[in-house]
């Protein structure tokens, strides 16, 4: 055989392994797309009116004030890159408090409007965007140098990035947060809000974080998502936690984590903001109103199980929820099973494949 149709052969077989692979590829990434449901489109017309959550069994006593405090901060340093507070770290919150009787305020260390980054919303922060009250708040925040802690029965610091850059070394929150703190009221602070914490130092002499258990945006959570994080931020929120001597309580990348100590409450990522919100409400003295749990919070226990249990248990909590007719957002294992492929993670990436096929297939038989 002359060697150019020797030649002729190997780019002939490297030409169809190539095209075998994009088939496959294609093939994998169809099948995968199929496991998804197609996003509603109504949500997004979704309305405060539309939230029975609010709009049924109304708590109307006045059981006074919560302050929401936003950052301020629109760049992540010398990166450049844009940042802001989590819209659904405020949204969510903003109506757990509200359903329960209080009135809510929203500051930053500026005032005026803050910087905000929007995604993977729900029916609740579509209903934010468009409440003319909570749009007013949020477009004229109040400045923190104005704020009385005297005013209020709790504080909620919310995450975001830029937090990481104002939060810590801001005077009007060392003194708002330690007034409110030492007199027994809650102190919460979600993801990155917890920046507001790690400078605050008691009458005692002693940072107030030392000795307490917290939770907040792990190491791992941030360096997944932004590997030069060490040199953007002055800190990593984990590292400064644990240097001042609190007890970190770390739960399972990106989903639901609350640690409570006394009146301090404090929650790992967005995915816990239902959870610290209603459990401020309960260490205010309050039980919650009554909730129905979301497709993503479903999701996100049947995640939690997974982790804990392995997938046999996953699947059990799959039929028992869909049986009873708990919805679930299969979105959400579709992400996590990308997350496990970041993460070197291949045996997870299948094992949650298998539990998003097997949702699909247990839905569709409900």
């Amino acid at each position: 055989m002359s060697k150019k149709s020797k030649k002729f052969r190997v780019l002939k077989w490297i030409g169809l392994t190539l095209i075998t692979l994009i088939l496959l590829i294609v093939g994998f990434g169809v099948w995968f797309m199929s496991l998804i449901p197609s996003s509603d489109k109504t949500i997004k017309n979704t309305t405060v009116n539309d939230l029975t959550y609010l709009t049924k069994n109304r708590i109307l006593k006045d059981r006074g004030k919560i302050l929401t405090v936003v950052t301020s901060i629109d760049s992540m340093g010398i990166s450049g890159k844009s940042t802001g507070y989590e819209l659904t770290e405020l949204s969510r919150a903003y109506y757990v408090f509200e359903a329960n009787g209080f009135e809510v305020d929203v500051a930053s260390p500026k005032g005026g409007k803050a910087p905000v980054v929007i995604d993977d919303l729900g029916p609740f922060d579509y209903a934010f965007l468009k409440d003319e009250k909570a749009k007013s708040k949020i477009n004229n925040t109040l400045k923190l140098t104005d704020i009385k802690a005297d005013d209020y029965e709790a504080i909620y610091f919310v995450g975001g990035k830029g937090a990481m850059f104002d939060f810590p070394n801001n005077k009007s929150i060392h003194k708002i947060v330690k007034n409110m703190y030492e007199n027994n009221k809650v102190v919460g602070a979600i993801c990155h809000g917890p920046a507001a914490l790690v400078n605050v130092t008691l009458n005692n002499g002693l940072p107030l974080i030392k000795g307490k258990t917290i939770s907040s945006f792990t190491n791992k959570e941030e360096l997944l998502l932004i590997a030069d994080a060490k040199t953007i931020f002055p800190f990593l929120l984990q590292d400064k936690i644990t240097a001042q001597g609190a007890n970190f309580n770390e739960g399972e990348m990106y989903l639901n984590k609350v640690s409570v100590d006394k009146n301090l409450v404090t929650g790992q990522n967005p995915w816990s903001t239902w959870s610290i919100a209603e459990n401020m409400i309960q260490q205010i003295g309050y039980k919650p109103k009554t909730r129905k749990i979301t497709d993503e919070e479903n999701a996100i226990n049947v995640l939690l199980q997974y982790h804990k249990y392995g997938k046999s248990k996953a699947k059990e909590m799959i039929t028992t929820m869909y049986n009873n007719n708990k919805p679930m957002n299969r979105v959400l294992f579709a992400e996590h099973s990308i997350v496990s492929v970041m993460k070197g993670e291949i045996g997870d990436f299948y094992n949650l494949l298998g539990l998003i096929s097997f949702a699909k297939k247990v839905q569709e038989n409900n």
